[in-house]
């Protein structure tokens, strides 16, 4: 059509599930040759939109359209046939076939009816690996069920990048959450030779590194509408954050220092497997901060805390008691919570309902005779989810439904329930968007106010400084410094982070200007 907007574009797009607006009147355009960040809080809209630019969504209203021509998007396969493509935030692999088999489902190379052209096959994924770089990192052979995380997110992105039509709407959803640092590199230079090939890329991510190292426009959704679209040469993290969630970067952390004088944690020389010699205190109200760089050893640390490795030497006391922590039910008992880094695998049970997850650590108080009383239990679960605000249909629905800002929350609220006298947050801010991490350090505010000493895990250098009291620094499994609120600045964390190094001549690197960030997932 003369005149028309290259590119995907959706006009007018509204959805509405029953009573619930999803989406109301989105108009975007997602250029051809262009990286386009899609950013938003979690149920800001995203997901639905990427569901109705891909055919999993009618719109109630709207319509999508390729290059000005109106697409009557049914299904699925009407969107790929189209040549738009969708890299999902998890993968749906086949368990028991090979790697080749899954990225060509569908379009099996044969040599007859029933056939399978297995020389075909292997020429195709070998140079398909080769062409994008990630021949070093995925076998072909290997099974569906025998890929990690990572292999499995890679084998999506190849699937999505072959078909009988060439793409030229490719969107990423959170590709990075699960990729090493080699295998993030591929795909971004992947992601910018489909920009040089005319493709039209949508990004979606809550990592503000990558969206400013990758995209040439930004589109902020906010409450199913659009909240404002940028050029990413023209805008910075505050103005990011502001669209997103209508306020400063800076309010994040508001929170007033109201440590008092009692210790509630006092660990002295404590040695693990993992750790050597480590000594410090938290007191009631107070924000303690793990501070380090990959392998610092402050996750081994906060295991050992939770009874989860075992101590070799030293001590612990809690309230002035030494324990014995021979397992995580002495750690419990003796009101030390851990919310750990991997919420799905470690602490959350995907399948069971915000009540079970909730509930799972306070039913000796939930208990009559051997029968958990299901009233007072719901009611427990109802409680927290809404002083915690989790966003879900009902307290029965399951955990894996959620969001991750919204599952980081169910597993807080199984701590506040069961009100432990020390919390250790591992990264608790890991995977979730900007609207849920201001939500997260509200709540770590509120507990510092109620009395309970928090320890915290953290990675990124702007949370580490707005949250903590104090920092506490590790290397090489030891602790290497220890600065107050007003002694803390980027550039001291990590002199001490990378203490070791620069002792023995190793120059540590410059920050970056937005705040460096030294995060396992930005390995």
């Amino acid at each position: 059509m003369p005149g028309a907007s290259p590119g995907l574009s959706a006009e007018g797009v509204s959805k509405s599930f029953g009573t619930v607006r999803a989406l109301s009147d989105v108009t975007l355009t997602f250029p051809p040759g262009e990286v386009t960040a899609l950013m938003g809080e979690n149920g800001a809209g995203k997901s639905t939109l990427l569901r109705i630019l891909t055919g999993d969504h009618r719109p109630t209203a709207g319509r999508v359209l390729l290059d000005g021509e109106a697409l009557d998007l049914h299904a699925p396969q009407d969107a790929r046939r189209a040549g738009i493509r969708i890299v999902p935030q998890e993968p749906e692999i086949i368990p028991h076939v090979s790697v080749a088999e899954n990225v060509y489902a569908g379009s099996l190379p044969r040599t007859g009816p029933r056939r399978l052209d297995r020389a075909e096959l292997r020429r195709r994924i070998t140079a398909d690996l080769h062409r994008l770089g990630f021949d070093k990192v995925l076998d072909p052979d290997l099974l569906g069920s025998e890929l990690t995380a990572a292999q499995r997110q890679l084998v999506e992105i190849l699937r999505a990048l072959n078909g009988a039509v060439p793409p030229r709407a490719i969107a990423f959803d959170e590709p990075t959450s699960s990729l090493s640092e080699h295998e993030v590199k591929a795909l971004f230079a992947l992601i910018g030779r489909l920009r040089d090939e005319g493709i039209a890329v949508i990004y979606v991510s809550h990592r503000l590194k990558e969206i400013f190292r990758l995209a040439d426009g930004i589109a902020v959704l906010r409450d199913g509408m659009v909240a404002g679209v940028v050029r990413a040469a023209a805008t910075d993290e505050s103005a990011l954050v502001r669209l997103m969630v209508g306020r400063d970067l800076s309010s994040l952390f508001a929170r007033r220092q109201v440590a008092t004088d009692r210790v509630v944690l006092d660990v002295r020389n404590l040695t693990t497997d993992d750790v050597s010699d480590i000594s410090l205190t938290v007191h009631a109200g107070e924000v303690v901060v793990l501070a380090g760089l990959i392998g610092a050893g402050r996750s081994e640390l906060a295991l050992a805390l939770a009874g989860d490795a075992p101590v070799r030497s030293g001590t612990v006391a809690l309230g002035g008691r030494v324990l014995r922590l021979r397992g995580p039910r002495d750690a419990i008992t003796a009101g030390i919570g851990l919310a750990p880094e991997e919420r799905k695998a470690q602490a959350l049970f995907l399948q069971r309902s915000i009540r079970d997850n909730t509930s799972l650590v306070s039913l000796g108080r939930l208990r009559r005779w051997r029968f958990v009383r299901q009233r007072r239990e719901k009611e427990l679960a109802q409680r927290y989810a809404d002083r915690l605000r989790v966003r879900a249909p009902s307290v029965e629905a399951q955990v894996r439904t959620l969001s991750g800002g919204n599952q980081q929350k169910v597993v807080l609220a199984r701590w506040l329930a069961r009100r432990p006298d020390l919390l250790v947050l591992d990264e608790p801010t890991r995977g979730v968007d900007i609207g849920a991490k201001a939500e997260i350090y509200q709540i770590i505010a509120d507990l510092a106010r109620e009395g309970t000493a928090v320890l915290v895990v953290s990675s990124e250098l702007p949370e580490v400084l707005g949250l903590a009291d104090r920092i506490v620094v590790m290397q090489n499994g030891r602790t290497t410094g220890e600065l107050t609120r007003d002694q803390a600045t980027e550039e001291a964390v990590l002199a001490l982070a990378m203490a070791d190094d620069l002792a023995a001549g190793i120059t540590a690197p410059a920050p970056a200007p937005t705040g460096p960030s030294i995060s396992k997932d930005e390995r």
